[in-house]
């Protein structure tokens, strides 16, 4: 893909997404965000990509929203921030949506929309120099990007309000301590890491993670018995798919499975 503002490439079956407006923090405007969208739907529709990673150019991850080019619309101010977040509420759907595991490689500040972007990640891997600040309280706005969606879930509530009344600053190791990110890695290994891992995953059972994902939201609004009634129900249509067999005739040959060679399913 040639967008300039979200760069695309693809190495084993990896699909690397840099936010790349450097000179300006990678902050998303208007253009960002229906980039963002186009590479979104392409790396979930893609059968060259099983796994995505996406991280930020420059020494930033993202400072979230440009209130610059926000503030330049005037009186259109509300039409302009509901295109906005349009396209990159359809990006951050594809994302967390699509089979592939979606992992962050948070290479500076995340903050506002940057913040809720990485809670939106299925993983996310943080430099030790990364900073994460929700910061849309501060300047009289609301969180968008999935960000009261995700940071209630991953932190708690009152955790979640806290980070929203006071602007508090995380560094990497408090973000990692609560929940937002999994592991921080040093600054100069990061992406390295990442990749590894995206290219670990994406020799993976894909259509199982994104089963499993879908299964672990839906908990979140079930009961214990229709909870576990959908675990049957998936669990027997994983077994009998080209991936479970797979997977299980390895299991009992004592090979690797080579789930590659299994037909990706858009389901």
């Amino acid at each position: 893909m040639e967008n300039k503002l979200v760069q695309l490439t693809i190495q084993n079956h990896v699909g690397i997404v840099r936010l790349n407006r450097p000179e300006a923090g990678n902050a998303i405007n208007l253009e960002m965000a229906k980039e963002l969208m186009d590479v979104a739907i392409f790396c979930s529709e893609s059968e060259k990509i099983r796994a995505v990673v996406i991280t930020g150019s420059g020494n930033k991850f993202s400072v979230g929203g440009d209130l610059r080019s926000f503030a330049e619309e005037g009186e259109q101010i509300s039409s302009h921030l509901k295109s906005v977040t349009a396209y990159m509420h359809q990006a951050i759907s594809y994302f967390t949506r699509m089979n592939k595991p979606f992992i962050g490689a948070v290479n500076g500040v995340a903050a506002g929309a940057g913040m809720s972007l990485v809670c939106a990640c299925d993983l996310a891997y943080a430099s030790d120099q990364a900073k994460f600040v929700m910061a849309y309280n501060r300047v009289g706005l609301t969180p968008d990007g999935s960000g009261s969606y995700f940071l209630p879930r991953l932190v708690g509530m009152k955790r979640a309000l806290e980070l929203m009344y006071t602007n508090r600053p995380l560094d990497a190791k408090e973000a990692s301590e609560w929940g937002i990110i999994n592991h921080v890695v040093a600054d100069e290994s990061l992406l390295e890491v990442v990749i590894e891992l995206a290219e670990n995953l994406a020799n993976g059972p894909m259509n199982a993670f994104g089963e499993t994902k879908r299964l672990f939201y839906h908990s979140l609004q079930e009961t214990l018995e229709s909870q576990m009634s959908k675990e049957s129900i998936v669990l027997a249509e994983r077994a009998s798919s080209s991936e479970g067999k797979e997977g299980i005739t390895a299991f009992l040959e004592k090979r690797e499975a080579d789930f590659l060679k299994e037909t990706i399913s858009s389901k």
